[in-house]
C-alpha cells in the first residue's frame, strides 16, 4: 500500500500533500489530535449558552429517534413484580429485530453470519451518550427536582437532558439497607438523603467516622459540567455534584456519564451508574477500570473521573483533593455498610428455598446454573466472581459510528453482582438493555446458549428472586 501511495505521489502534482493530509486525518480519527481538553476558553459564556441551548432540541431529537429505532420505550410492566417500594418492574423484550426476523432465527445463525448480514440487533450495540461529542454527567429529572427543592442546587443542563424515561429507571428514592443493622430494614425513612437531612436520619445508627463519611458523600464538589467557571453546562455557577447525586441513597438513579479513561472522545464508552449496594463483598470497582479497593474508586472519582480524566482542567475548575488517611477512609467505611435488599426466597447459600419458590423460578435456577452458563461468572451467594470478562461482542457486528460514538469493542467488563438486580434497571455497563428480558436475550445471543422461549422466561423469573 505504501508503495502505491508513493507512485501516485510521483505521478500527480500535489498528490503527496493530499495523501499525507488524508493519512493524518485517518490517524487523528484513530488516535485523536490531543489527550487534553481546552483549558483557556476564548468564547464568552453567554455565547456558548445561547448556541448550545438553541441546539438542544435537535440534539435530543437525534438521540430519542435512535432509541425509538432500537427499542420499544413504552411503559409496560410485567404485571407481577415490583421493586422494594412498589414501583412496577418493566417486562418484555424491548430490543427490536430486523424486519421479518425472530429470535429463534437470529440465534440459529453463527456470529459470522450475523455480522456479515448485519443482523445484530441495534439495541445490543453500544449505546451512545445523548450527545457523545460533548459527554458529561446527566441526571434524571426526579433527582434534579428533589435536590433543587431541598438544597436549592440545580443539576439541570442547558444543553442536554437524560434520555431514558422514568418508568425504565430505578425507583426513587431507593431504600437503604445496612449490613450492620439488618433489623432496621430500610433506614432511609422514605427520604432522599441530602446534606440537610442525613444527620437526624443516621445519628445514633452510625459511628462518628461513618457519619463524617456520609457527609462527604453528600457534599457537592466541582465537576466538569457543574462548577464556577465559564466552561460549565449549568445556567448559573454551580457548587458542583456529590457522590450521591448519582448513587442515590447509596444505590443508583440511572444517571449517565462517559468513562474518563479512553481517548479520543468518540471511542469513550457511556456508563450507567452502578449501585453501591454490596461493595463490601466486591474486589473490583469501576465497570472497566479494575480499581482494587473502594478507597481507590472514591479517590479516583474525585480527582479524575469528575473531570473526564483530565487533571489539568480539574485544577482550573476546583478539584477536591481528599485526604486518604481520614476522609477517603471515612467515605469508604460508610459505603461498605450498604447492603443488598432482602431476598426472602434465597437460603444462606444463595439458592432458592424449594418451599418458597415457584416451579417456574426453580426451573429458572436450573437454567442459570446449567444451560444458560450464567453461574460461570455470577456464582452464589452474591452472584459475582469478582473479576472481569471480555464478551467479544464485536464478533457480531462491524465497527460503526452511532451519533458521534465509535461502536467497536467493549473490552473487559466487571462482573457486577446480581443480588437485587430487578431494582437496578437499565442493564449492562452502558445501560443498553432496558429490561431483564432484554438482558437474557442479549446473553443468549452473545454466549450462543440456544435457550428456548420457555427457558428464557423461567430464567427471568429466577433473576427477579435474587
Amino acid at each position: 500500500m505504501a508503495k502505491k501511495l508513493r507512485v501516485v505521489a510521483q505521478l500527480l502534482p500535489g498528490a503527496a500533500v493530499v495523501l499525507v493530509a488524508c493519512a493524518a486525518n485517518a490517524q487523528d480519527a484513530l488516535r485523536g489530535a490531543t489527550s487534553y481538553m481546552p483549558v483557556d476558553i476564548k468564547e464568552a459564556f453567554s455565547k456558548t449558552f445561547a448556541a448550545m441551548s438553541a441546539e438542544k432540541p435537535t440534539v435530543m431529537k437525534r438521540q430519542m429517534d435512535l432509541l425509538a429505532q432500537r427499542y420499544d420505550m413504552g411503559d409496560h410492566s410485567d404485571g407481577q413484580s415490583t421493586m422494594f417500594r412498589g414501583k412496577p418492574v418493566q417486562g418484555g423484550v424491548r430490543v427490536k429485530l430486523a424486519s421479518g426476523l425472530n429470535w429463534d432465527q437470529l440465534n440459529a445463525l453463527t456470529p459470522e453470519e450475523i455480522k456479515e448480514r448485519d443482523l445484530f440487533p441495534q439495541g445490543f450495540l453500544p449505546l451512545p451518550h445523548p450527545n457523545h461529542p460533548e459527554g458529561g454527567m446527566l441526571f434524571p429529572k426526579v433527582q434534579i427536582d428533589a435536590l433543587n427543592a431541598d438544597e436549592k442546587r440545580d443539576l439541570t443542563r442547558f444543553d442536554l437532558d437524560l434520555d431514558i424515561p422514568d418508568h425504565l429507571m430505578p425507583e426513587f428514592p431507593p431504600p437503604i439497607f445496612l449490613t450492620t443493622r439488618p433489623d432496621l430494614g430500610d433506614v432511609s425513612q422514605g427520604k432522599l438523603l441530602t446534606i440537610n437531612n442525613f444527620y437526624p436520619i443516621f445519628n445514633g445508627i452510625l459511628n462518628p467516622k461513618q457519619l463524617e463519611g456520609l457527609r462527604l458523600l453528600l457534599t457537592p464538589f466541582p465537576q466538569q459540567q457543574f462548577n464556577m467557571t465559564e466552561d460549565r453546562r449549568s445556567t448559573d455557577p454551580s457548587r458542583g455534584v456529590s457522590c450521591f447525586d448519582c448513587h442515590t441513597n447509596g444505590h443508583t438513579n440511572g444517571a449517565t456519564h462517559l468513562v474518563g479513561d479512553i481517548r479520543p472522545q468518540h471511542f469513550r464508552h457511556r456508563i450507567d451508574t452502578p449501585s453501591l449496594r454490596g461493595v463490601n463483598i466486591q474486589r473490583l470497582f469501576g465497570s472497566q477500570r479494575a480499581l482494587k479497593t473502594v478507597e481507590d474508586f472514591t479517590e479516583f472519582e474525585q480527582r479524575a473521573a469528575y473531570f473526564d480524566g483530565d487533571p489539568v482542567i480539574a485544577t482550573k475548575k476546583g478539584v477536591n483533593v481528599l485526604e486518604r488517611g481520614s476522609q477517603v477512609h471515612f467515605m469508604a467505611e460508610f459505603e461498605e455498610l450498604l447492603d443488598f435488599p432482602p431476598a426472602p426466597k434465597l437460603n444462606v447459600f444463595g439458592k432458592l428455598d424449594p418451599k418458597k419458590a415457584t416451579a417456574q423460578e426453580l426451573r429458572g435456577q436450573t437454567v442459570f446454573y446449567g444451560k444458560g452458563q450464567c453461574a460461570t461468572c455470577h456464582g452464589a451467594p452474591y452472584f459475582t466472581d469478582n473479576t472481569m470478562h471480555d464478551l467479544k461482542v464485536e464478533r457480531f457486528y462491524k465497527p460503526r459510528m452511532i451519533n458521534g460514538m465509535m461502536a467497536s469493542a467493549d473490552g473487559p467488563i466487571k462482573t457486577f453482582p446480581l443480588r437485587g438486580i430487578k431494582d437496578s434497571p437499565p442493564y449492562l455497563h452502558d445501560g443498553r438493555l432496558l429490561t431483564l428480558d432484554d438482558t437474557v436475550e442479549f446473553f443468549n445471543t452473545v454466549l450462543e446458549t440456544k435457550l428456548t422461549g420457555q427457558e428464557k422466561k423461567d430464567l427471568v423469573a429466577f433473576l427477579k428472586t435474587l
